[in-house]
Formats: C-alpha cells, sequence, structure tokens
C-alpha cells in the first residue's frame, strides 16, 4: 500500500461538487485491473483522487477486490491527513467493496459522504478513469505485469511522475501537487510575467493582444446541476439516496 499527501473519502449523493476553498471537498475512488503474468490472473489498483487538483493522495495495489483492503486504503489515507469530520466526500463507482457494509460503516464512523454512480451510467467517475487511461496510454506501461511487486513498483513510479512532472490540461497545466498544495496561484503570475515581458518586447507577435496563460479551475462537478431557475432552484433537483 503506498498513501501520499492528500486524501478524500465520503458518501451517498449523485450529484458531488468541488469549489475553490470549499469545506466540503470530493473525492474520487475508484478500481482498475492490471494484467497478472499469466491469462487470467491480473491485480487491482485502488485509486484515492482529489477531483479538484487531480492529486492522487492515496493507492494500494492487491490480489483481489476486497472489502477489507478498501476500508484499509481509506482509514488509513484519512488518519494520515486529519481529515476533519464532516467535511469530506467520497466519490466511487457501484462496485462490491465500496458499497460493502465495512466500507459503508467507516465512513460513517469518519463522518464522511458517501457519493456513487448512477446505476447503468458509464461515465459518472470520470476524472478516475482519465486518470487510469493516462496510466495505461504511456508508452511504458506494460502487456502484462511479472508478478505484483512489478505492478507496485511501476505505480510508485507512475505516481510520483503524475502528481510531480505531469502538466495537466484540466487544470491549466499545472502539475497536481502544484494546485494541491496551493503553488498554482504563485506559479500563474509567474507565467504571466513573461509573457507580459514578451508582449512588450515583441506586440505584432501577439496580433497586438496581450497574452494570458491558462486559466485555473474554479470548480470540478461530477455531474453538474441543471440550469437554475429564478428562485435560484436547480430545474431538476439532485437525487439522494437514503
Amino acid at each position: 500500500m503506498r498513501l501520499l499527501d492528500g486524501s478524500g473519502m465520503s458518501g451517498d449523493v449523485h450529484v458531488p461538487f468541488c469549489e475553490r476553498l470549499r469545506v466540503r471537498a470530493p473525492r474520487s475512488t475508484h478500481l482498475t485491473k492490471l494484467k497478472g503474468p499469466v491469462k487470467w490472473t491480473c491485480f487491482h489498483l485502488y485509486v484515492i483522487l482529489d477531483i479538484y487538483s487531480r492529486y492522487v493522495v492515496g493507492w494500494m495495489i492487491a490480489d483481489r477486490e476486497c472489502s477489507i483492503l478498501a476500508k484499509q486504503l481509506i482509514g488509513q489515507t484519512a488518519a494520515l491527513h486529519e481529515i476533519v469530520p464532516g467535511t469530506l466526500t467520497l466519490h466511487a463507482d457501484r462496485g462490491t467493496s465500496m458499497r460493502s457494509k465495512t466500507v459503508t460503516e467507516l465512513l460513517a464512523d469518519l463522518v464522511i459522504t458517501r457519493s456513487h454512480s448512477r446505476p447503468h451510467v458509464s461515465d459518472d467517475n470520470p476524472y478516475s478513469e482519465a486518470q487510469f487511461k493516462t496510466l495505461k496510454y504511456r508508452p511504458e506501461f506494460p502487456a502484462r505485469f511479472g508478478c505484483i511487486e512489478d505492478a507496485r513498483t511501476y505505480c510508485r513510479a507512475f505516481f510520483g511522475w503524475y502528481n510531480g512532472e505531469h502538466r495537466h490540461c484540466g487544470i491549466g497545466f499545472m502539475t497536481p501537487h502544484n494546485l494541491h498544495f496551493g503553488h498554482a496561484a504563485a506559479i500563474h503570475l509567474i507565467r504571466q510575467s513573461a509573457l507580459d515581458e514578451a508582449f512588450l518586447a515583441h506586440p505584432e507577435r501577439f496580433r497586438q493582444r496581450r497574452p494570458q496563460p491558462p486559466a485555473l479551475p474554479a470548480a470540478a462537478w461530477i455531474n453538474p446541476p441543471k440550469k437554475e431557475n429564478a428562485t435560484g432552484v436547480p430545474t431538476l433537483p439532485c437525487t439522494v439516496n437514503s
């Protein structure tokens, strides 16, 4: 198991959201399979992702999908990052481990809101799915892993790169680390200063318009609500599981 700086967990709302500086910050957790050394064998990769910064805050590779292992990852990640009860939402798919009584009771004990993808909707966890695509489309990603330690070694290097070096187009070409830990605003100013110098030196290259760096994200949504009516109430209210 690997636990990285950051964290997230949560409850049963179908339309969670994350806005900058909001207290309730959703995380997304998901599981994917990595092919083992021979046909019909695989390892299970569990990942917890901050949906605003895209920072991977915890991950684990196991030889099976198991509610006890999911509980262990969530509990240790929450403890490592000293999550204050009632401040976090965890969005997950509808896999058996994440809907298990074991995980449900843990989230209740930690006062973490539990959110799940809608039944039969394949794109309700887009941030985690996109992160897995980045993992599996890397040129060096192997067709199969020789053993579980090979998979852990690969993922250890990958998540170090993903968090600290990968410049994500969805977050203004910042690294997840810089956005997650509050460095993005200062970097954005440095970028703007460099562009201003270039503009003053050669305005003709920019069609006489001051260039600006990619904007930082203001909010991250999973299933944003419909447009609000005049009363400020969504036209289609969110569904919350009982």
